[in-house]
């Protein structure tokens, strides 16, 4: 989990090798309104949201084996979305770092339809773990093979 240009989907990719686990780019379930309307800058709304999640969290359910989805869940609310829909617990990872890095990030991506504009309405959603929550925060300033080391470990270790 995490804002746009945090790594969702590289790290989830490699993560899925080195753990061997099936890995799902949440952006590929997003409904075309949802891309046109975040390409024109536009930020979603919980209620553009919400079916999406909902489509996080089935494919998730629909899984037979553990699987890695990358999917911004920046909110208590939409993490509990896709929870409501598995029976097994949910963990997160959520990389972070400060803004200005993921302004350069986004900055610097080709192709993708989430324009930097965007990133300010991400961060005023964004609502950090709670306590109560499985997960673990990866600082995602740090070389990538160290975000890809410290994940593996969060993995392995919930997967005894």
């Amino acid at each position: 989990m995490g804002v746009s240009g945090c790594g969702k989907s590289s790290v989830g990719l490699q993560l899925s090798r080195v753990c061997g686990i099936d890995f799902i780019d949440g952006d590929d379930l997003h409904p075309q309104a949802n891309i046109t309307k975040m390409a024109q800058g536009e930020p979603l709304t919980d209620a553009d949201r919400a079916p999406w999640l909902a489509d996080v969290g089935r494919a998730l359910g629909r899984s037979t084996s553990p699987t890695i989805i990358g999917c911004s869940a920046l909110k208590r609310a939409y993490r509990d979305i896709i929870r409501s829909h598995l029976p097994e617990p949910v963990h997160f990872l959520h990389l972070h770092a400060g803004q200005e890095v993921l302004e350069a990030r986004v900055a610097a991506r080709v192709g993708h339809f989430m324009p930097p504009s965007l990133l300010d309405s991400q961060f005023a959603a964004l609502e950090r773990l709670g306590r109560d929550e499985l997960g673990r925060e990866i600082d995602i300033s740090r070389p990538f093979n160290e975000v890809i080391a410290q994940s593996e470990a969060y993995v392995k270790e919930t997967m005894k």
